[in-house]
């Protein structure tokens, strides 16, 4: 009585009829109120009820019924709930594809609207009996026995004996033993349960339309809200699929609009119809609320957890606040960028001891034209950004030191499919540069040069070591791997660049909070002392100052060290650097694989990163730069003949160095040579082509600070008095000299010309 005192307060009464118990003097009344025909067919069902329920061996041996905190325990939606470091929920996975549940939703926090409609379609009576409704019993038996109909008489309470213990209606209806038993085990639950518990298991527990289970499913999917807000036209609909949960269109419209009726709400009836089509056809929508702050994240995280199940919490490494303000900043930029073709991007920032993702971009939703594509794990084009970790293995074999001078300049490598030729971003070229400017300014030949000494198969080990995903080895990427032209994940390359900050240390990264941050966890990849250096050159402001200015969105106020790169026709565009605590990398470009415009990763990814990394160490915060490793010698270091300053450098112990010059000749002038042609070249003339456009361009380097004239002369004749000529080259075998103005050779290169000779015009 007190349960159902308080349902009334919380929902109103749904009829007189239904909220008033007769006096116990009162019978004969009741019997003239339903009838001769209600009486009788009770009279018959209490009859067989009871000898059946005395007899049956079946029904005594009733299954033991859970309890409301049980069954609400044991409650397990479809999807899989993300939660960030701090408990916040970040993101939903399904993780169910048979039904489709939502949360366990109290009873207060469903529309009162509905829980009426619901009294009104499925148990007038509710709060009135104990279970059973002898009174609709009554009138079902009647029915059956004169052969007008099958109408049920299952309460409410009836209903959830059955869900709870995942009984299901047998086909064809149940037989009286197996109605003896439900009435018996909804008799038993209301013993145990108040009517409050009830009422809320049943709308939680009950199925609403195809796969739709509970209330929370069907709100949020069909009518895209809570379900505190469904009004009276979504509530009499609801409960009318109840009902029948697979009804026609045609069937729910009649049955909304005579509970619509029966609430007093016959106007809502109106244009019913295209109201009822219109929720029915979402019934596979995704879920109103679903997106969330991290999905790309979600789904890895649970790619790497095969222990998860729906309805479970994960409690992940991500920081929602964090991951928040990238988005933000992701945006912004995009926006900003819009019209140099830029529609896409990805950020990851990690966390350098334990290797925890942070936060976690992976599109930038609708901006982009493949919003589901995850960009932080797609495969892309490198550019630039592998060129650290090639410098990085040539300090390590002592092949080069941070002040050795390589040489920016034309440059043909013969290969066995042909002569690669790279150039600079900005076609042009600094000459002899020290490998800390070469790599700062991220200048292209120098690192080409670097990696014909490393080799090309012992760089591809190195960076499959780092946990690049290099589908190739070193020989099928050949000399262009300096440049990257392997493709490589931004997740990848971002954990790559992690090491060189843990100067030299790798793990995996962990999508899960790390139990301790500890150095054990790191394999060791990278020599310590290198790694250092290569640390310590990105995040040199002067160094690159060639290439990027003194101010660029590569500066902060505290330590960082920063790479930029960008790929082949300007398609992905990259800035990944790191500081003592955290490493931060952007991707930038389109999923489709169009070119940006007019960008580079300075004026790209740059101003990206810079926010987010500014971001993670707050205004004024100084971060300092990693511990110098015992291996590394500072010296004081001059440089003859080469437009560096002096300065301070750091080398491996035993490879210092105090004074830098080129091998020069007699004038202490670097000798001159012939870039190109290369020797031993072999041209094929085209008779169909005009003389004027076959022509072979001559190249001279270590002419730099030169006042001297040189001459080209082939066969004796002089062609040419520049550095850089033109030559129209005719079939046979040629000698082609490079001389000073008084005819003594610099350097030679024989060429061979085939094919006839072109025809004057």
């Amino acid at each position: 009585m007190e349960d159902r005192t308080c349902a009334e307060r919380l929902h109103g009464s749904v009829t007189a009829a239904s909220t008033t118990r007769t006096p116990d003097g009162a019978w004969v009344g009741v019997f003239k109120g339903i009838g001769l025909r209600y009486f009788s067919g009770l009279c018959l069902c209490l009859g067989l009820f009871l000898c059946l329920g005395l007899i049956s061996p079946q029904v005594q041996a009733r299954p033991y019924l859970p309890t409301y905190a049980q069954v609400k325990a044991s409650y397990r939606a479809s999807d899989l709930l993300i939660l960030d470091r701090r408990g916040e929920l970040i993101q939903r996975v399904r993780d169910n594809f048979h039904e489709r549940r939502g949360d366990w939703l109290a009873l207060h926090e469903i529309s009162p609207a509905l829980v009426r409609a619901v009294l009104l379609s499925e148990d007038r009576r509710f709060h009135d009996h104990e279970g059973v409704d002898w009174l609709a019993v009554g009138g079902a038996a009647w029915g059956r026995l004169i052969g007008k109909g099958r109408g049920g008489a299952s309460t409410i309470s009836m209903q959830v004996a059955d869900l709870v213990q995942a009984h299901q209606r047998p086909k064809g209806g149940r037989d009286f033993l197996q109605k003896i038993d439900q009435m018996r085990r909804a008799g038993e639950l209301e013993q145990g349960w108040s009517k409050q518990q009830i009422l809320e298991a049943y709308l939680n527990l009950a199925p609403w339309r195809g796969e739709l289970i509970g209330v929370d499913a069907l709100s949020r999917v069909l009518f895209q809200k809570y379900a505190s807000g469904l009004n009276l036209r979504e509530s009499a609909l609801a409960a009318a699929m109840l009902r029948s949960p697979n009804a026609s269109a045609a069937r729910l419209r009649e049955r909304a609009c005579a509970l619509l009726q029966e609430m007093s709400a016959p106007h809502e009836c109106k244009n019913l119809r295209d109201f009822v089509e219109s929720v029915i056809a979402r019934r596979s929508a995704p879920r109103w609320d679903a997106e969330g702050l991290a999905p790309h994240f979600a789904r890895w995280v649970l790619s790497a957890k095969q222990d998860h199940q729906g309805g479970k919490q994960l409690i992940t490494s991500l920081d929602a606040q964090l991951q928040r303000h990238v988005l933000a900043v992701l945006n912004r930029h995009l926006h900003a960028l819009s019209s140099y073709n830029v529609r896409d991007g990805a950020v990851v920032v990690l966390d350098n001891m334990t290797g925890e993702v942070l936060a976690y971009v992976g599109s930038s939703g609708q901006l982009s034209d493949a919003p589901w594509v995850d960009h932080a794990r797609a495969l892309r084009q490198a550019g630039s950004t592998l060129k650290p970790f090639l410098y990085e293995q040539a300090l390590e074999q002592r092949r080069l030191t941070a002040v050795s001078l390589l040489l920016d300049g034309p440059l043909d490598v013969d290969t066995g499919a042909g002569v690669y030729a790279p150039r600079n971003y900005n076609e042009g070229y600094a000459g002899w540069v020290s490998a800390r400017n070469a790599l700062a300014s991220s200048l292209n030949v120098p690192a080409v040069r670097v990696l014909t000494m490393v080799g090309p198969e012992q760089f591809a080990r190195r960076l499959t070591d780092l946990g690049l995903p290099l589908n190739h080895n070193g020989d099928f990427y050949g000399y262009s791997l300096a440049l990257g032209s392997a493709e490589v994940t931004l997740l990848s390359l971002t954990n790559a660049y992690r090491a060189l900050a843990n100067l030299g240390g790798y793990s995996a990264l962990t999508g899960t909070p790390a139990v301790a941050a500890s150095t054990d966890r790191l394999r060791r990849v990278m020599a310590e002392g290198p790694a250092w250096i290569v640390g310590d050159i990105l995040s040199d402001s002067q160094a690159r100052a060639r290439t990027f200015g003194l101010d660029s969105s590569l500066t902060t106020p505290f330590w960082t060290a920063v790479k930029t790169g960008t790929s082949k026709d300007m398609r992905d565009n990259w800035c990944i650097g790191f500081s003592a605590r955290y490493t931060v990398g952007v991707w930038a470009g389109n999923s489709g694989g169009e070119s940006m415009r007019h960008i580079s990763g300075v004026s790209g990814a740059g101003p990206v990163w810079q926010d987010v990394m500014g971001y993670l160490h707050g205004e004024g915060t100084n971060a300092s730069r990693p511990a110098m490793p015992s291996t590394i010698v500072s010296q004081k270091v001059r440089f003859d003949g080469v437009l560096e300053p002096t300065r301070i450098d750091h080398f491996l112990e035993g490879t210092e160095q105090s004074v830098i010059r080129l091998a020069s000749n007699e004038d202490g002038r670097a000798k001159p040579s012939i870039v190109q042609p290369v020797d031993g070249t072999i041209l094929a003339l085209d008779p169909d082509i005009p003389p004027a456009h076959q022509r072979l361009q001559l190249v001279a380097a270590g002419l730099q600070g030169s006042k001297r004239g040189v001459e080209w002369r082939i066969g004796g004749t002089v062609i040419a008095d520049q550095p850089v000529a033109m030559w129209m080259p005719s079939p046979g075998l040629h000698r082609i000299e490079l001389t000073d103005a008084k005819g003594a050779t610099l350097d030679s290169v024989h060429i061979s010309v085939r094919g006839a000779a072109p025809k004057l015009k």
